[in-house]
C-alpha cells in the first residue's frame, strides 16, 4: 500500500467537515475548527442557543431570507474559546463554508490570522474586502481524494 500522511490543512478541513454533521440547521451544515500551533483549540457547528429549540426540532426562523435561529459555526468556536479563557490571537480557522460578513468581522476582531474554507458558499465581497484590509489570509482548501479513499477502505475492512 502506498501510504502518505495527510497534510495538516487537509486534516483540519476534514475535521471541520465531520463537525458540520452535528449542525441542527439543514439550510447549511457548517463546521469550524480553530487551530493554534497545529492544535485544535475549539470547534463549532451551526446550532441554536444552548437550551433553545433547534431547527431540526421546530423548523427554521426566517428573517430576510436567513435562518436566525442558529448561531454560526465560527461564532460557536469563538464563543467556546471565550467561555474557556482561550486566546484566539494569531489562530487560524478551518470552516466548511466561506464565512458570512458578520462572522468575518468577529473572526478579524478575535485576532484570527488565517481563514481556510472548503465551499465557495455565498462569498460576500464585503467579507473578502475586510479580510484584505485587516491582513487576514484566506485560503480555499481542497482535499486529495486519496485520503477519502484511504478512510473508506479502512471503514469497509471493519
Amino acid at each position: 500500500m502506498n501510504y502518505k500522511r495527510i497534510p495538516w490543512q487537509q486534516y483540519f478541513m476534514m475535521q471541520a467537515l465531520v463537525i458540520a454533521q452535528r449542525s441542527t440547521c439543514d439550510r447549511a451544515l457548517v463546521g469550524s475548527v480553530l487551530v493554534k500551533d497545529a492544535r485544535m483549540i475549539a470547534s463549532g457547528y451551526n446550532g441554536s442557543v444552548h437550551g433553545q429549540p433547534h431547527c431540526d426540532e421546530v423548523g427554521h426562523q426566517i428573517v430576510d431570507g436567513h435562518c436566525v435561529r442558529t448561531i454560526h459555526s465560527e461564532m460557536n468556536a469563538l464563543l467556546q474559546c471565550a467561555s474557556n479563557g482561550i486566546f484566539t490571537q494569531d489562530t487560524e480557522i478551518y470552516v466548511t463554508h466561506f464565512p458570512c460578513y458578520n462572522c468575518s468581522k468577529a473572526l478579524a476582531q478575535a485576532g484570527v490570522a488565517k481563514v481556510n474554507y472548503f465551499y465557495d458558499y455565498r462569498v460576500d465581497p464585503l467579507a473578502k474586502e475586510l479580510f484584505e484590509k485587516v491582513g487576514v489570509e484566506v485560503n480555499k482548501i481542497t482535499i486529495d481524494p486519496h485520503y477519502l479513499e484511504n478512510l473508506l477502505a479502512e471503514i469497509s475492512e471493519d
